[in-house]
């Protein structure tokens, strides 16, 4: 049902000449259909009274807060929102949480207004960015292919990742900042390579690293935005091994030069967080209530070869950590994640294989775009392991809305007579899931 609409919206003659105005139109029915569904969980008792009790030490016993807002603040949702209430990291496990979401909230929030108002509109209006971003990235790299993008886009409104994308979340920022850094990115090493005159050159390098610099700060929303460092990693490489061929060409030494400060700034998105948590923590008297900044005070992390609060809290407070959520009673949510695993390390692993002749999302320059393609493939597969053997790994359905290699294959397979029954029981799962999950997650209940 999902695919016959997706379709059959871009099948219609308007949608062909403005898609833009069908996405908007399918982000709005399927954002109504996740918030009816959020609402109508409000007619039941919460199994949890985390929100109410939140709330009413927030902004007071008689503070009037939205039903929707009350609906959408749920589970980790209660951590950015003390963070951006309080304006600083309280606790030390609100470290966990990165400060991006909470920094931007407390930057753009109105007098008058809640914060977690505020936060909600950010994730919708983020969710909607991030569509026709992936829109505009998949035109780049598939030039004239406008049903791939669209359904592409399509696919992203209709993630498996639901409220998630809707509730005070990291999920639909992170996604927004990274499809914009992969566009900066594609824009940039297409004109480093279209481009031999030194103007042409400066602005690829710029565009790169201004690439870097949107990544740096979607992994201060989510960690896992440092794996987009194998781009620039990649891209310096390429670009190096060209430099060293005879004759030595400025422009492959401008690009390795981008490509490094591009990726330092992907880094500092990590080291500038963990930098001030060490002032907090390591070299003042000690927030957790010791009046002594000596070494048998300071808090187990600072104390580690190398430091890093972020590695502590979630192995302390949440017990990450390699192979420790391989228990029996957490087979149900391998159960739960094994489908959105197998297609993103199915459809990143198909990308890494083939080649320009064979490949299943065929780019257009293979030898300029393909890289690029094959280190978004390899990120995306590393984040599904990374998954499997040390994260929760019912977080992988909400995290995969940031990558977009799976999207194209799901887009592909839609596309393609002998994949198509794949790619339309991929969507009805999408759209199953996210509905289920939107219910249970608007009541507390798990998995969040």
């Amino acid at each position: 049902m999902a695919t016959t609409v997706m379709d059959s919206l871009f099948s219609s003659h308007a949608a062909q000449r403005h898609p833009v105005r069908s996405l908007s139109i399918l982000f709005i029915l399927w954002k109504g259909f996740l918030v009816a569904i959020a609402l109508g969980a409000s007619l039941f008792p919460a199994y949890d009274t985390s929100t109410s009790l939140f709330i009413e030490r927030m902004y007071g016993r008689n503070a009037s807060i939205s039903t929707l807002a009350t609906q959408l603040t749920r589970w980790d949702a209660l951590y950015f929102m003390h963070a951006a209430i309080k304006g600083q990291t309280v606790y030390e496990q609100e470290w966990a949480f990165g400060m991006g979401f909470p920094s931007a909230i407390r930057l753009l929030k109105p007098s008058g207004i809640s914060e977690p108002v505020v936060a909600i509109a950010m994730t919708h209006a983020a969710h909607y960015i991030a569509a026709l971003c992936l829109y505009r990235l998949t035109l780049l790299l598939w030039t004239g292919n406008r049903r791939l993008a669209f359904l592409s886009a399509a696919l992203h409104i209709l993630s498996p990742a639901g409220l998630f994308l809707s509730a005070p979340y990291n999920e639909s920022p992170f996604a927004c900042l990274c499809f914009l850094g992969n566009l900066l990115f594609g824009m940039g090493i297409g004109l480093g390579s279209s481009r031999d005159d030194a103007c042409g050159q400066m602005r690829a390098a710029g565009t790169v690293v201004a690439s870097g610099l949107v990544f740096g700060l979607a992994t201060t929303f989510r960690s896992n935005g440092l794996s987009s460092g194998l781009m620039f990693a990649a891209e310096a490489a390429i670009r190096l091994h060209m430099f060293v061929q005879w004759p030595p060409r400025r422009r492959h030494l401008v690009a390795v030069g981008a490509a490094g400060v591009g990726g330092l700034f992907v880094a500092a998105g990590s080291l500038v967080p963990q930098t001030l948590a060490w002032k907090r923590y390591c070299t003042s008297p000690s927030p957790m209530g010791s009046s002594s900044s000596s070494s048998s005070s300071m808090r187990p992390w600072c104390q580690q070869r190398i430091p890093s609060i972020y590695t502590f809290v979630q192995e302390h407070y949440w017990n990450v950590g390699f192979m420790r959520y391989w228990t029996w009673n957490q087979v149900p949510l391998f159960l739960l994640a094994t489908p959105m695993l197998v297609i993103m390390i199915k459809s990143g692993l198909d990308v890494l294989r083939t080649s320009h002749r064979t490949a299943t999302i065929p780019v257009p320059d293979w030898r300029t775009m393909g890289p690029f393609v094959g280190a978004l493939a390899a990120s995306q597969v590393l984040v599904a392991v990374l998954a499997i053997t040390t994260y929760h790994v019912q977080i992988i359905t909400r995290i995969s809305s940031g990558y977009p290699v799976w999207y194209w294959w799901v887009a592909a397979c839609l596309m393609d007579k002998k994949r198509e029954r794949a790619g339309s029981a991929i969507v009805v799962f999408m759209v199953m899931y996210a509905g289920i999950q939107g219910g249970l997650f608007a009541s507390f209940l798990p998995p969040a």
